[in-house]
C-alpha cells in the first residue's frame, strides 16, 4: 500500500524519479508497467499495470451507453498512456498530462493506497490551504469508524 508524501522533480524531457519509498514497494509487488492518468487534468495517477486492470475489470461491468462510463473513460484516455519504469527508476508522464497539470519541475508525490498521485507543489498547496478539513468532513469520516 502507497501512503505519504514525497517532493521530487520532474526533468526537462518529463520524466519523474519515482521517490525511494515508492520505487521499492513497486519492485517487490507490481513490476514495471503503468498506466499513468487523470481525471481532472489537475493531477497524474501513476497506476501500477495490474491495479488499473482491476478498474478496467469494473469498468467493463458497467453498460458502454452509461454518459458516466463514457465521461470517465474520455478524460482518462484523453490524459492516459502507458508506460514503463526506466532502469533509473524514471517513468515518462504525458505531455497533455504535463502541460494541464503543470507538472514541469517541483511536484509531490503521494501514495494514494494502490496507485501514486503527482501534483504541482504550489498549486496542491494553494487548493489544500483553500479547502480545510471541516466539521462535516470530519464526521463524515468518523461515520466510516475513521
Amino acid at each position: 500500500m502507497f501512503r505519504g508524501n514525497h517532493p521530487a522533480r520532474v526533468d526537462e524531457k518529463g520524466r519523474l524519479k519515482v521517490p525511494a519509498d515508492f520505487k521499492r514497494l513497486l519492485d517487490e509487488k507490481y513490476g514495471k508497467f503503468f498506466y499513468i492518468t487523470s481525471k481532472d487534468g489537475q493531477s497524474a495517477e501513476i497506476y501500477p499495470l495490474t491495479e488499473w486492470q482491476k478498474i478496467e475489470e469494473k469498468l467493463a461491468q458497467i453498460p458502454s451507453l452509461n454518459p458516466a462510463k463514457k465521461k470517465f473513460l474520455d478524460r482518462v484516455n484523453y490524459y492516459g498512456q502507458m508506460t514503463e519504469i526506466d532502469a533509473q527508476g524514471r517513468v515518462l508522464l504525458p505531455q497533455i498530462l504535463r502541460e494541464t497539470a503543470k507538472l514541469n519541475s517541483d511536484v509531490v508525490v503521494f501514495g494514494v493506497q494502490t496507485y501514486l498521485e503527482v501534483q504541482n507543489h504550489d498549486d496542491f498547496k494553494q487548493r489544500m490551504d483553500a479547502n480545510p478539513m471541516t466539521a462535516d468532513d470530519l464526521q463524515s469520516l468518523a461515520n466510516f469508524g475513521i
